[in-house]
């Protein structure tokens, strides 16, 4: 059975859409017009037990929302849900001790209080017997480097350390799901390493389900081998993450280094990323690397060549980014539709 399930899941806010004015203002109190939002849209995935998947996607995609609704923060307008075989916004308490939810911009912590006293509070929340709650959190806290700051007010640690702790919050009733929300976000790149190195051990140890947010791709690069595009409400991809480079990015980057200095114009074999006096760096469509290739092997005394695939984190900025204009003259085209004027024979 799959430890997570979604069918059909979809979530849509109605706002209010207040005109200008005093007049605008009197209007609204008779007569309000509002927009509808969908947040999620036909949302349907599954995941398997000891899965870490990625959940990408820009800005106002859908990702929170769609998470709160698998952890019950949220009811959904339409659809169903299955978290270790719960319904999520029934709130019922098997399913809430086997579930946790860490958002990177929310402290779950008390701010003035040492780490361990709000430990403590969560000990005694889940009913954890105290000799298990120190093999737990010495565990963590030895995985994370922490130790040492148990007792220090949390208003007094550094982000990174905090987050640390939050971690640790989340994982002392020993979850089978975990839900992260940018854990990373703000972090040091030490601090970011750090907590990435921890949740692939305790994933590869734990066997615990993750789905991870992050919009650091590095995050997502080290983590994940499966992600699940989503945008404007809707999933378009779900798979591999080395499927996305292969599916959405039309161009390899072709790494040249020459015996001696080189000064001559490359943008007839690619867009020129990088060029120094003996060295260059071209981005190449696919379908044109091999005679690229062969065509700077005749013209250059080349020393060292190496082919490369465009970056995740470039090839996803740029879908988004065609996703998000074909969107917008999609759009345009319904306005000019509904604006053009009815002719009758």
């Amino acid at each position: 059975m799959s430890v997570i399930e979604t069918r059909g899941l979809t979530k849509v806010y109605r706002t209010y859409k207040k005109e200008g004015g005093l007049r605008g203002a009197l209007k609204g109190l008779v007569h309000r017009k509002y927009d509808q939002t969908r947040a999620a849209d036909d949302v349907s995935f599954t995941i398997e037990e000891g899965e870490l998947v990625g959940f990408l996607g820009p800005n106002g995609a859908g990702k929170t929302t769609v998470l709160k609704m698998l952890s019950g923060l949220l009811n959904p307008t339409a659809g169903e849900a299955r978290v270790l075989g719960f319904v999520p916004w029934e709130r019922r308490n098997e399913m809430k001790r086997q579930f946790a939810l860490l958002m990177g911009q929310k402290n779950a912590l008390w701010w003035d209080l040492p780490a361990q006293e709000s430990l403590e509070l969560n000990r005694a929340i889940y009913g954890i017997e105290r000799a298990r709650f120190r093999q737990v959190v010495g565990g963590l806290g030895e995985l994370l480097e922490v130790q040492d700051k148990m007792n220090v007010m949390v208003r007094e640690l550094s982000l990174g350390e905090r987050m640390k702790m939050e971690l640790i919050s989340a994982l002392l009733h020993e979850p089978r799901v975990l839900f992260l929300d940018e854990p990373t976000i703000g972090l040091d790149v030490v601090s970011q390493k750090r907590v990435r190195e921890f949740l692939r051990v305790y994933n590869r140890e734990h066997q615990i389900v993750t789905m991870l947010t992050s919009h650091y791709m590095q995050d997502i690069e080290e983590l994940c081998h499966r992600v699940i595009i989503i945008d404007h409400g809707k999933i378009f991809f779900d798979g591999p993450l080395s499927q996305i480079i292969d599916r959405f990015s039309g161009y390899k980057i072709l790494s040249l280094t020459f015996e001696d200095r080189v000064a001559r114009d490359f943008s007839a074999f690619g867009e020129v990323i990088e060029q120094t006096d003996a060295s260059v760096r071209l981005k190449v469509p696919r379908a044109k690397v091999t005679e690229t290739c062969r065509q700077l092997l005749e013209n250059c005394k080349v020393t060292d060549i190496n082919v490369q695939e465009l970056p995740v984190e470039e090839v996803i900025r740029q879908l988004f980014g065609e996703r998000s204009v074909l969107s917008a003259a999609a759009q345009q085209t319904l306005v000019s539709d509904a604006a053009a004027p009815t002719t009758h024979a």
